[in-house]
């Protein structure tokens, strides 16, 4: 059973943001060192790694170091797209979390490691004291979907699962501008629970839920 939980040498994306399971990331691609990864994942229908860099910047500068969490999010392509030569859009989802257990960089630059998955949420209904986050993400979907041009893709992708903590939480926190470093520790919280009810405070003292 624990063989099947670890991935050895999964390609790495390091992104100055988080991708929560369930969650929807587009990318634009051009950087030499991704553009044959994600051909190659596409291709082989494999996932790859998304982590939030603590150092560096998306884009590779000449001597400059890269270093990011060890907790990340398995991303598998949705949506693959090759406008022109030397670039590809993409449209990743977020699937199951993932610790590295170690990491190594390539000699161009590609980051590769290898990950133990971690468990998914546990499906907990939502509380009747935190219902009203549950309303407030229903009523900003749905202004989502009045407002969004003909044909255009929405940040959430269905099913909604409104009635469950871990998924109200992950959309919540994908849409909030909170910093980055406080998403990811959100993101690696282990109980689902807890997770809304600090998503729940920060609506409560920005005044989007009573």
């Amino acid at each position: 059973m624990a063989a099947a939980l670890t991935l050895q040498s999964l390609p790495l994306f390091p992104l100055g943001t988080v991708l929560f399971p369930g969650g929807v990331l587009p990318l634009r691609i051009f950087e030499v060192r991704y553009l044959d990864m994600i051909a190659k994942c596409h291709k082989a229908g494999a996932p790859f790694g998304v982590v939030s860099l603590t150092q560096g910047s998306e884009v590779r500068q000449p001597g400059q170091k890269e270093a990011f969490s060890t907790v990340g999010t398995l991303a598998t392509i949705a949506q693959f797209e090759s406008p022109r030569p030397g670039l590809l859009l993409i449209r990743a989802n977020g699937a199951q979390r993932f610790r590295i257990t170690s990491s190594d960089q390539l000699k161009h630059g590609l980051w590769v490691a290898d990950v133990e998955r971690m468990d998914a949420d546990m499906e907990v209904a939502i509380p009747e004291d935190l219902k009203g986050t549950a309303d407030a993400l229903a009523k900003l979907i749905q202004s989502l979907q009045q407002r969004a041009p003909e044909g255009e893709p929405l940040p959430i992708e269905g099913p909604l699962r409104l009635d469950d903590c871990g998924w109200v939480a992950n959309r919540w926190c994908e849409l909030l501008p909170l910093p980055v470093q406080l998403k990811q520790r959100l993101m690696e919280l282990e109980n689902p629970l807890v997770r809304l009810e600090l998503v729940s405070d920060v609506l409560t003292r920005t005044g989007i839920t009573n």
